[in-house]
């Protein structure tokens, strides 16, 4: 199985768009930039055909030591989660989607 990383997408920017490679690097960085910091302010990021990015708050538990079996605290803290859209759920499972509804 392949990973899709940053220099990949930088290349695909490249290759479709006909920036410089600099360039397109650069655009990379400033739309992951975006977003992180938008996350990062506790905003939903949503890509229209893609899906929606968020952060949750988690609230304080008690969690067990699965060797020991001994109750522990675990602290509150912030989750990251996606829901992909409809079109890319469809999209992943070879499908297509009904007329009306498309890829942006």
């Amino acid at each position: 199985m392949n990973t899709l990383t940053r220099a990949n997408l930088a290349e695909a920017i490249y290759t479709e768009v006909g920036l410089s490679r600099n360039e397109s690097a650069a655009l990379l960085e400033s739309v992951l930039e975006r977003v992180a910091a938008a996350l990062q302010a506790g905003e939903a990021v949503k890509i229209s055909a893609f899906g929606t990015f968020m952060v949750r708050q988690k609230g304080q538990r008690v969690g067990r030591n699965p060797k020991t079996g001994v109750e522990v605290p675990i602290l509150p803290r912030k989750v990251l989660s996606f829901r992909p859209s409809q079109v890319l759920k469809a999209r992943i499972n070879g499908q297509s989607m009904p007329d009306g509804d498309h890829a942006a």
